[in-house]
């Protein structure tokens, strides 16, 4: 990745040597006594925990660009809640990705089956992360640095409704060791934990059944489990009587079952609200129990987050589809809303055998360098970038090529940082950094009435300047919080 504009930095660098490894060391202690942290992959044990990697001070964010980006996700919300609700757009959007790519096929041949049966619960709860990243590529801005592009929009297992808060949390910290205290208010107010929690509970409300439980669909080995675990945490806090279950696909398939009306029950339990933290990649479902489990689960009484129409909804192949010209007025009533939303977009090809996905295809063998090549896939680590892309390409017939779409490359400002990783066992180095914010959004509601829709809270990820994918639980990746610049 190469980038020139650099953003400036919250505090005077480099730091001496002698407080950097002493506030370093308080960090990650101060870390792992708050619930910053994770199980490792390397080193696994269900009763131990290293300290999520983080980024030890704020990253520098525009104040503007940050506060358009907060506001513009509740239009994405009702967006993201129209598409998923618009069965011919969804079904033409995937038709050839289906073809080709099994997962998808799947999830797809869920969706028809549930349609054709009814649906058992009308609501559905979308909690939802729409990621963007500075774009110093801007045409006709002042700034090199002054708008930013949507990567993509989550549906499924939208993480770090904790770990977000966290971030700011532990930097605080530093920044007040430091001697920087005056500077924690250009850190703005993040609510994420309470904000996508609340949506949970407003859910079982709706549900309206006093003694139905909360179920969580985990992965068989959870390794970012504080942030799983704060979720339900608060539930109990916020609402006692709510009882939070955590289950596999397998589980679920072996315990439950669907009652007279459509209940899903497991055991002694009537589910209310099913949020799903696994389920967004084959390795989830291992054989076909796990599909009948998600079949039942759909076909159920229960709200869930995310309804298989809304995990649809996430796929790459309608992001792309999209940005097509006349496509937003479909899903957006207001044209200032549409013109908005449209700047948002960053270049976004189809790679079918068409016209346009032939061009975009010798495009991508012509310059590599200025695109990343995208699955149907959530989760980090599945994408191909740069000089990788048309070896790939090549070893893809025309119809395989469905199952991808081609993105322009963001190029992102610099910033300047200290990444503090469990392994790391000296002083920090100064390194060049660049970022990636996530905005929180919450929206309630069926194809005829949205109950709620709001923003809660943001995280921010950071990662080398080198580096290609930055997820913190893929391990390439670091939490973080924007200080902002005015």
């Amino acid at each position: 990745m190469t980038t020139t504009s650099v953003l400036e930095s919250c505090i005077p660098l480099p730091i001496d040597k002698g407080t950097l490894l002493e506030v370093t060391e308080k960090a990650k202690d101060w870390a792992i006594m708050h619930g910053i942290a994770m199980r490792s992959k390397t080193n696994f044990s269900p009763d131990a925990l290293n300290f999520a990697p983080f980024i030890l001070i704020p990253s520098s964010f525009p104040r503007k660009e940050f506060e358009s980006a907060v506001n513009l996700q509740t239009v994405i919300n009702q967006l993201m809640h129209s598409v998923a609700h618009d069965e011919e757009f969804l079904t033409t959007t995937l038709a050839e990705t289906i073809k080709v790519d099994d997962f998808t096929a799947n999830l797809f041949n869920v969706y028809k089956k549930v349609l054709a049966n009814g649906f058992g619960q009308r609501i559905s709860l979308g909690l939802l992360r729409s990621d963007v990243m500075l774009e110093t590529k801007c045409k006709n801005n002042p700034r090199a640095y002054s708008s930013w592009k949507q990567v993509e929009v989550n549906t499924i297992a939208s993480g770090f409704g904790h770990l977000g808060p966290a971030s700011k949390a532990v930097q605080s910290f530093v920044m007040r060791e430091l001697g920087h205290a005056d500077k924690i208010k250009n850190m703005p107010d993040n609510n994420a934990l309470s904000g996508i929690c609340d949506g949970m509970i407003k859910s079982w409300e709706l549900y309206g059944n006093p003694g139905a439980v909360i179920l969580f669909i985990v992965e068989v080995i959870t390794y970012n489990i504080c942030d799983q675990r704060f979720h339900e945490f608060y539930i109990r806090d916020q609402c006692p009587k709510v009882q939070v279950l955590r289950r596999t696909l397998t589980q679920v398939f072996k315990e439950g079952k669907l009652g007279s009306n459509k209940e899903l029950l497991l055991g002694e339990h009537e589910v209310a609200v099913i949020y799903f933290r696994a389920g967004y990649e084959p390795a989830h479902y291992p054989s076909q129990d796990e599909w009948d489990a998600r079949y039942m689960m759909e076909c159920s009484r229960a709200i869930k987050c995310p309804s298989i129409h809304y995990h649809l909804a996430g796929t790459k192949k309608v992001q792309q589809a999209l940005a097509q010209p006349a496509m937003l007025e479909r899903f957006l009533n207001d044209p200032e809303q549409v013109k908005t939303v449209k700047e948002i977009f960053t270049g976004l090809y189809a790679l079918d055998d068409t016209e346009a996905g032939n061009a975009a295809y010798e495009m991508a063998l012509q310059e590599p360098e200025r695109f990343v090549l995208k699955p149907q896939r959530e989760g980090g680590g599945n994408n191909i970038y740069g000089v990788d892309i048309p070896d790939a390409l090549r070893k893809m017939n025309r119809v395989e090529r469905a199952a991808w779409i081609l993105m322009d490359l963001i190029q992102p400002p610099i910033s300047k940082g200290y990444m503090i990783r469990p392994d790391n066992k000296y002083a920090p180095e100064l390194v060049d950094l660049v970022s990636e914010l996530g905005i929180f959004g919450v929206i309630i509601g069926d194809v005829d009435n949205i109950i709620c829709n709001y923003q809660a809270g943001h995280m921010l990820r950071t990662k080398l300047s080198t580096a290609n994918e930055g997820g913190v639980a893929a391990g390439l990746g670091a939490l973080d919080s924007p200080y902002l610049l005015d």
